[in-house]
């Protein structure tokens, strides 16, 4: 058997923040702090929850560990604008089975855009033949106001 680059994933928690900032990159740092991932090395990963994973309400491990994460961002400096970002987990009956997490990036109302996340997690699990137990799923969204804005929805995975 293969060694786990990663070791197993056991835990998985969804967080989301609004950060404002001099840039957009200090606005994208503000938006992690208040998602409470902004002290760990982010590694981007694609859209599976892997089996037997367990909720956690917040990331617990030591600062400035490698954390795999899905997300969805958007940015914005034009005064008034909405932006939103929001993450969906589509949990499967089976907790040997996988599940999926769906991110989204925009514009679109929190009522909107829940229910666009919602909708591709059950899709994504009914191409694979995955039943669902319940879909999760985080909605972060604001309007700007004078700085670059950044808001940020994710699910950490360690």
């Amino acid at each position: 058997m293969e060694k786990l680059q990663y070791g197993k994933l056991e835990y998985f928690s969804i967080v989301g923040g609004i950060g404002e900032g001099s840039t957009f990159l200090n606005a994208f740092d503000a938006a992690l702090i208040a998602a409470k991932v902004g002290n760990y090395n982010l590694v981007r990963v694609s859209s599976i929850l892997p089996p037997n994973v367990k909720k956690a309400d917040e990331v617990l491990l030591p600062p400035g560990s490698i954390l795999p994460i899905a997300y969805g961002h958007a940015y914005s400096a034009e005064k008034g604008n909405r932006i939103t970002a929001a993450v969906s987990i589509g949990i499967p009956e089976n907790p040997e089975s996988i599940g999926v997490i769906m991110e989204y990036s925009g514009d679109l109302d929190e009522g909107d855009a829940r229910e666009f996340v919602i909708n591709m997690a059950r899709e994504a699990m009914e191409k694979r033949n995955i039943h669902i137990r319940e879909i999760l799923y985080n909605v972060v969204s604001t309007k700007v106001n004078d700085k670059k804005t950044c808001v940020f929805a994710a699910v950490a995975l360690w």
